[in-house]
């Protein structure tokens, strides 16, 4: 054994001595061994073994901290797998089925939206004509902004009606109230308000993209409306289409 191992294995052997430990070394003659004291020969050892040539070879922190990290996944897996009929190839089917699952549901409801928990405004503060309303939908339209589109044809439907006399003007109106109000004179057309009303609400606050088809619905409503006659208090027979009173 080299001298550093005969040290070494004296300090090892440290804790389980008394007060004092005798170091192995070999002497010449007849001289007594060297006695040192277990404190100092314990701090001795610790300030040796900090050296960072014994801990070269040990993996980092980061390694430690993944290594527990993926024994934590497959004990939790085995305690599943040992759960599920059929093992883990039960348990490979159970998660198989529910992404298929999941899948199916995405196709067929799409992309899931905030819904809006109350309607704003329908108008902003500045006021404007239905023609304005119009104008600006047809821009957007050219340019295929179709959000920006329906929310003006909206608007020109409203503001159309109110410059009838069919809506009394009011501030702070959303698209459901101007289209449960707009359907007692125009009952042919309540469906129809109702569904342009319940467009402009998940395009603006819903967060659904429209498109050309909810615009060309929405334009063509419009249009309707301009032609249609409004049923009158008392009168006994339903709206229908021509000119305008």
């Amino acid at each position: 054994m080299s001298p550093a191992g005969g040290v070494l294995t004296a300090l090892r052997a440290l804790p389980h001595t008394g007060a004092a430990a005798v170091l192995a070394l070999p002497r010449g003659g007849d001289e007594p061994p060297v006695t040192i004291p277990r404190d100092p020969a314990r701090e001795a050892a610790r300030r040796e073994l900090s050296k960072r040539m014994y801990h070269e070879n040990e993996p980092s922190l980061v390694q430690r901290a993944l290594n527990a990290f993926w024994h934590w996944v497959d004990k939790l897996f085995g305690a599943a797998s040992s759960a599920t009929p059929g093992g883990t190839l039960g348990l490979l089917v159970i998660v198989l089925a529910v992404l298929a699952v999941v899948a199916a549901l995405w196709w067929r409801l799409g992309t899931p939206h905030r819904t809006p928990t109350s309607a704003a405004a329908l108008f902003d503060d500045r006021p404007r004509s239905a023609a304005e309303h119009r104008a600006a939908a047809e821009a957007h339209a050219a340019q295929g902004h179709w959000n920006q589109a329906v929310q003006e044809r909206m608007r020109a439907v409203v503001r159309s009606l109110e410059e009838r006399a069919l809506l009394d003007p009011r501030p702070g109106r959303t698209a459901d109230e101007a289209a449960a109000e707009a359907g007692r004179t125009l009952p042919g057309h309540t469906d129809r308000l109702r569904a342009a009303a319940h467009d402009f609400d998940d395009v603006t606050y819903g967060g659904r993209p429209a498109d050309a088809g909810t615009y060309g619905r929405l334009t063509e409503l419009d249009r309707d409306l301009e032609r249609s006659r409004p049923v009158l208090t008392g009168s006994a027979h339903p709206t229908g289409h021509g000119a305008a009173s």
